[in-house]
């Protein structure tokens, strides 16, 4: 018996190689999206202050989307959304801390679960890790459902899988995407 199979919901979640003692580099995605204010230029701001985090290297940003709302609250204007591929030497919480000051400093407000909002910063993936704290769930626990993370999370990683649930592509074909349109007429600079 291995101690994953004596503990099944312990985790190892080591950041650090110890037999070389190195820091290992992670493939990690994000989600970023907007439905209030400058929607473009609150995405772009995500995408410049992720460029801005110290041992976070972005490597590319998927197409813009424009996406009708999804969950209890319909009635909220439509939300722009693209996806943030990257690479880091960064632990998982501190992803997730940086993004949420992210948000904290485009003045995202949580009055109303799922409502609008200035700036929505998710972490969705960091390599092939599996993470299930209070504070932290990797991946995303609902992001293999949701289009508006797979259509542009395809687009720029082909090959793209969510551990534990699959294919992005496999994924994306099997939920309805018809409130998920590409805008080729905006674009985040990177």
């Amino acid at each position: 018996m291995t101690q994953a199979d004596a503990f099944p919901n312990f985790h190892l979640d080591f950041d650090v190689d110890t037999l070389a003692g190195m820091v290992p580099i992670r493939s990690v995605v994000f989600s970023i999206g907007s439905n209030l204010g400058d929607r473009l230029g609150y995405l772009q701001g995500a995408v410049d202050s992720l460029r801005a985090t110290p041992n976070l290297t972005v490597v590319d940003v998927s197409p813009v989307y424009e996406t009708d709302p999804v969950g209890d609250v319909l009635d909220q204007p439509q939300f722009l959304n693209a996806v943030v591929r990257a690479d880091s030497t960064l632990a998982s919480p501190v992803l997730l801390e940086r993004a949420q000051a992210i948000e904290n400093a485009y003045r995202r407000t949580r009055e109303v679960p799922g409502g609008p909002r200035t700036l929505d910063v998710d972490l969705i993936v960091v390599g092939e890790r599996i993470k299930n704290t209070p504070l932290l769930t990797l991946p995303h626990p609902r992001a293999h459902e949701r289009a508006f993370v797979l259509a542009p999370w395809l687009d720029i990683d082909p090959t793209a899988d969510v551990p534990e649930r699959g294919p992005v592509a496999a994924l994306l074909a099997g939920i309805d995407s018809s409130g998920v349109r590409r805008r080729d007429d905006l674009t985040i600079e990177i």
